[in-house]
């Protein structure tokens, strides 16, 4: 199982690290295969909700927990997935909620 570690950036970096990430995912893992994914989100129920959208309908177990001061959430989504490029899709998806983290 492959960490994406801080997959947000601007449109030019963003598109080389994608293209290092799959080359690494496709390297690592056999597809399909199970894929964690962890966010930090500034805990606003509305982007919450929208991280949940963006998994809906996937089979994912998602597991969330609040920073002691409540000011952020940790969100852990197992999920299969079936090759590199639908584990980008999503990050690509999450990476338009403002604020969140991708670890």
């Amino acid at each position: 199982m492959y960490l994406c570690k801080n997959c947000y950036m601007d449109t030019e970096k963003s598109q080389e690290f994608y293209k290092r990430l799959k080359e690494q995912l496709r390297d690592s893992n056999e597809w399909p295969s199970k894929y964690l994914y962890k966010f930090i989100v500034p805990s606003e129920p509305e982007k919450i909700e929208r991280i949940h959208q963006i998994f809906d309908n996937t089979g994912a177990v998602i597991e969330s927990k609040q920073s002691k001061k409540g000011t952020y959430t940790s969100i852990s989504i197992t999920v299969m997935r079936e090759n590199p490029e639908a584990v980008i899709q999503k990050y690509i998806e999450v990476g338009e909620v403002k604020g969140v983290i991708s670890l």
